[in-house]
């Protein structure tokens, strides 16, 4: 990652600078030479001392604030808070070294670690969601401000995982309710899978479960549209073969014959009638 580029540049000076080796790493003295202040902080973080890290950083800032080494010095610090797992300091500090330095080269990591921040955050698809979406929204920041930045790949490998993620909760939302007789809380909720998370791993068990769910309400020939959609998107899906069982002998045969159902896109659901 580009911060190690920065602390490796930070620790060649450190054998060049004219100072003392022999003080404390714990202790940051005050009014110390900008480039021994520095070193000292990377050493913390070397050494895996996050939080001693993060207050050197810190003190680099405060003591030399118009130094070239103050301006990396708050982005190591929230570096150093995030591998520390003060993933909010992370995002405080983070924030104002976006606010402070826009055009700064490393603003895109600034961005990634924000989204990195809120990602470490994501909980089980029981609770809530909230740090999900907020890795999702820094996710695609990135994606969209800095389309060719080094950190992209990973951020769109990673929103794509966030995104699945919030499909499954909608889905685990959306069991519930069927599983409870709630059937048309249950449609809403599957229907915000298909529409709206049509790229994860989820959308051919929404369709299954708009299949079941609309049996249940006694609404063959919806059912029967939903099960066409399902079986011309995932014609291998154990989904829709549980669905196509869930079906009379006359709508598998239509299905078969393609009667009727000319358009069998997962946007054809959303079309008005």
């Amino acid at each position: 990652m580009r911060p190690y580029r920065i602390i490796l540049s930070a620790l060649m000076i450190l054998f060049l600078a004219s100072c003392s080796t022999g003080n404390d790493v714990d202790q940051a003295p005050e009014e110390e030479g900008v480039e021994v202040l520095y070193n000292k902080a990377a050493e913390a973080l070397d050494g895996k001392e996050y939080s001693n890290a993060t207050r050197l950083f810190e003190e680099v800032e405060r003591q030399h604030p118009y130094s070239k080494w103050a301006t990396q010095a708050q982005l190591m610090s929230a570096y150093s808070s995030y591998l520390a797992q003060n993933y909010d300091e992370a995002v405080l500090a983070i924030d104002r070294f976006i606010e402070l330095h826009p055009g700064n080269d490393d603003v895109d990591y600034a961005y990634y670690l924000k989204a990195l921040s809120f990602y470490e955050q994501i909980s089980d698809v029981r609770r809530d969601q909230f740090m999900t979406e907020q890795a999702m929204l820094s996710l695609e920041t990135i994606i969209r401000l800095y389309p060719d930045s080094e950190y992209t790949r990973d951020a769109t490998f990673k929103r794509d995982l966030t995104l699945d993620h919030l499909a499954g909760k909608e889905m685990e939302i959306g069991r519930y309710y069927l599983n409870r007789g709630e059937v048309n809380a249950s449609i809403n909720r599957f229907r915000v899978v298909v529409k709206e998370y049509q790229t994860t791993s989820h959308t051919a068990e929404a369709l299954h479960r708009l299949v079941e769910a609309y049996l249940t309400l006694g609404l063959k020939q919806e059912a029967m549209r939903i099960a066409a959609v399902l079986g011309h998107n995932y014609p291998g899906s154990k989904w829709y073969k549980r669905s196509y069982d869930l079906l009379d002998d006359e709508a598998r045969q239509q299905l078969i014959d393609g009667r009727d159902l000319l358009d069998r896109t997962i946007d054809s659901i959303f079309k008005p009638d």
